[in-house]
């Protein structure tokens, strides 16, 4: 058979379901339905704008942080706790992304990358949940 190969800053979504839809249905045979869901929660002000938030999704039994975003003018209020409080499980983050915070909350270290980027670290947290 023959094949080529092409890289490309702008793949197309078909693309995306050639991988995704075969990839899904293998690991399936392997470690059974992955019950994949997407969860969000937004922070908004009066007027309903959004400001940030956590989006993240759930594979496995596992809830993943994908993103998580305070203003800078509404942090230390508690507001980002409460966030990770509402869902949290597993996530990764910069040296530069408050670590800290997450290991005050109970996250521990799993995984390191370093220098990603070039003089920093970058860290993969989990928690388990008591449910």
């Amino acid at each position: 058979m023959k094949y080529s190969l092409s890289l490309s800053d702008a793949p197309d979504e078909t693309l995306r379901q050639a991988i995704v839809g075969p990839l899904v249905a293998f690991n399936a045979t392997k470690a059974g339905p992955s019950n994949h869901r997407v969860l969000s929660i937004s922070l908004c002000d009066d007027d309903r704008h959004c400001l940030g938030g956590l989006y993240g999704r759930t594979d496995y039994g596992w809830l993943y942080i994908e993103l998580l975003f305070v203003p800078e003018s509404m942090r230390n209020q508690g507001i980002g706790k409460k966030l990770i409080e509402m869902a949290g499980a597993w996530l990764d983050k910069f040296e530069f992304q408050a670590r800290t915070f997450y290991e005050k909350r109970g996250y521990q270290v799993f995984g390191e990358i370093p220098d990603f980027p070039e003089g920093y670290s970058r860290y993969f947290m989990k928690k388990l949940l008591n449910i």
